[in-house]
């Protein structure tokens, strides 16, 4: 099973992610990704981080790896937790299509491409 923590839940991805994800993991959960506040400290984003580490490891199924996409600092905490314990973490990556209407306002879409170990 492949954990989907992002702000992105897996209902919503384009049909080439969701197949590339389900032929790659399997099944796939959503747990959506917490608001970070950005007064916080650091040490507070660690201890939320800790949370979430604790929360994924006493998951049933437990998950073939993790995508985690959003807040830096969060996700490297959490990253780096989760790589210590063997549990791999993924990115998606995309390409961005920027195109200009006629009144000069920029629109971005992002095509997937690939998932990229972290």
């Amino acid at each position: 099973m492949l954990l989907n923590l992002s702000n992105h839940p897996s209902a919503k991805w384009p049909p080439d992610q969701m197949q590339t994800a389900t032929q790659q993991y399997g099944s796939i959960e959503d747990l959506p990704f917490p608001q970070i506040n950005p007064h916080w400290s650091a040490d507070q984003v660690v201890q939320l981080a800790e949370q979430y580490y604790i929360q994924i490891r006493q998951l049933d199924p437990f998950p073939t790896a993790v995508h985690l996409m959003g807040e830096l600092t969060f996700t490297f905490a959490l990253v780096t937790r989760l790589k210590a314990a063997g549990i791999p973490c993924i990115a998606s990556t995309t390409e961005r299509i920027v195109n200009f209407d006629q009144n000069g306002n920029k629109h971005s879409t992002f095509q997937f491409i690939r998932f990229r170990k972290y």
